[in-house]
């Protein structure tokens, strides 16, 4: 971690294409991506080259919420996802640009999360802690092979 940039490596025993469609499914997302102590709403979602999105997560103890969406930049199945975020709060400013990478390897998939530009006033080391809780959950979401 340098400056307001966050990095995030995981290996997770699935499918490149199953930790792929993870984050671009909204119902996937609002199971995953919210940290430890938040709901999450995943108002729009438009998966493609340009399309954009919009969540919102709800602290669950407070009630307090906040929302979040940006726009696709780059998607290669299974392999890339690129995405601007941008938070509607006005105090904390900029666009937030996070690349997503997944490579088939022997026991699953090996994943990298870049996330750069983050708002000075957001420690990078609770965006850390932050990521960290939400990939134990897509651990959870994606592992499992259940049958039909």
């Amino acid at each position: 971690m340098t400056g307001n940039t966050v990095r995030l490596h995981r290996v997770l025993r699935a499918p490149p294409g199953r930790v792929y469609r993870a984050f671009l499914d909204a119902d996937a997302l609002a199971k995953w991506l919210p940290p430890n102590g938040f709901t999450c709403k995943v108002h729009q979602l438009e998966a493609k080259v340009g399309g954009s999105y919009r969540i919102s997560f709800t602290n669950f103890s407070s009630g307090n919420a906040h929302a979040f969406g940006g726009s696709y930049l780059e998607l290669v199945p299974d392999q890339r996802i690129r995405h601007t975020d941008v938070f509607e709060d006005s105090n904390l400013p900029g666009e937030i640009i996070t690349t997503i990478t997944f490579r088939a390897v022997s026991c699953g998939t090996e994943l990298d999360v870049l996330q750069e530009n983050l708002p000075a006033v957001i420690p990078v080391e609770q965006c850390y802690v932050g990521w960290q809780e939400s990939l134990v959950l897509l651990g959870k979401l994606v592992e499992p092979e259940i049958p039909d």
